[in-house]
């Protein structure tokens, strides 16, 4: 028999109506969009009026199932990686699964802030690769602006709202995940990070007065890890499996910063047209961005492409994914 890999068999995201773009950040806060866009990237972000998280992660979820032509009763497991759950219990998950009428489903959310997807699509997989189950979602969810502070333009300029789901599926071409390397570095939380609301500082008059329910954010630090990590983890899961610069199709990095993005697909030898940029479409969706990635290039995709998806989030956390796409759209 044939060894089974996990395989994406179906893409879909959603984003809010409402746009918020450059220009209207800069009535709010000191900014303006060229200070924006030469830093960022970004020219514009959803922002998600009404609702929580899990009202996206529906959204996304019907079309994928309409998509693929899935029954929802035949959802085995849903991972929603999220920093922004609509409580801190029950799992935005369980909500999800609720919402769909995925009712043989279990899940669980998974944090890992920017890395969130990849973290939750090389843990899904492992349940597919053992055979215990046939259909997994792997959803990246995040309504930033629920925890961003609008007078801080260090982070409000960034964020956006957003989510995306993928189907995985057995496959037994040899598509699907290949590799993947995860790292985390707990001391980096200092330098991003929401301060209160947890365990350690429960929210109290102080804790709201004080806006520590709000992300913090020290951008040149952060800046100066995630160029270094995602760049290296990037180019470490290249050598690990033997691909040069021509081997792949397509790098789906973390939308963070159009800088960084850069940076990764230098340090892997990548021209341009090989990598996936939507950031000034959605700004930083957090879990959201590399499968808001490929939804938007997913008709560009074909079957046997080898795709590199790369991310660093807050913690911090990092890593790589290597994967064979496994279908033409």
């Amino acid at each position: 028999m044939s060894k089974i890999s996990a395989a994406i068999t179906g893409i879909q995201g959603h984003v809010p109506d409402f746009v918020l773009t450059n220009d209207e950040l800069s009535k709010i806060v000191d900014t303006n969009d060229e200070w924006i866009t030469s830093r960022t990237g970004i020219k514009e972000r959803r922002i998600q009026k009404e609702g929580a998280s899990s009202d996206m992660c529906a959204e996304a979820v019907k079309g994928l199932l309409e998509k693929t032509g899935v029954d929802a009763m035949d959802i085995d497991l849903v991972i929603v990686a999220t920093v922004t759950p609509d409580y801190p219990f029950p799992s935005t998950s369980n909500i999800v699964c609720d919402k769909i009428g995925m009712k043989n489903a279990w899940g669980y959310d998974l944090i890992a802030a920017c890395s969130g997807f990849i973290y939750g699509l090389a843990t899904g997989a492992q349940f597919i690769e053992t055979g215990r189950y046939k259909k997994v979602i792997v959803i990246g969810v995040d309504k930033m602006s629920s925890i961003i502070n609008y007078k801080d333009r260090t982070t409000c300029v960034i964020f956006g709202d957003g989510c995306g789901a993928a189907l995985l599926e057995p496959n037994n071409e040899g598509l699907g995940v290949q590799d993947f390397i995860l790292k985390a570095d707990g001391s980096g939380r200092k330098h991003l990070l929401l301060p209160a609301g947890g365990s350690l500082h429960p929210a109290s008059k102080d804790t709201v007065e004080e806006d520590k329910h709000f992300v913090h954010q020290e951008g040149k630090q952060v800046f100066k890890f995630a160029v270094t990590n995602m760049a290296d983890v990037s180019a470490e899961i290249m050598d690990k499996n033997n691909l040069t610069a021509d081997d792949v199709d397509w790098l789906v990095p973390h939308q963070a910063n159009l800088r960084i993005i850069d940076a990764t697909a230098n340090r892997m030898g990548l021209p341009k047209e090989k990598v996936m940029v939507n950031i000034q479409k959605y700004g930083n969706t957090t879990a959201g961005t590399l499968p808001l990635c490929l939804w938007d290039y997913e008709k560009q995709l074909k079957k046997g492409d080898n795709l590199v998806l790369s991310a660093f989030g807050g913690g911090f956390t990092w890593g790589a994914v290597y994967l064979k796409w496994a279908y033409n759209s």
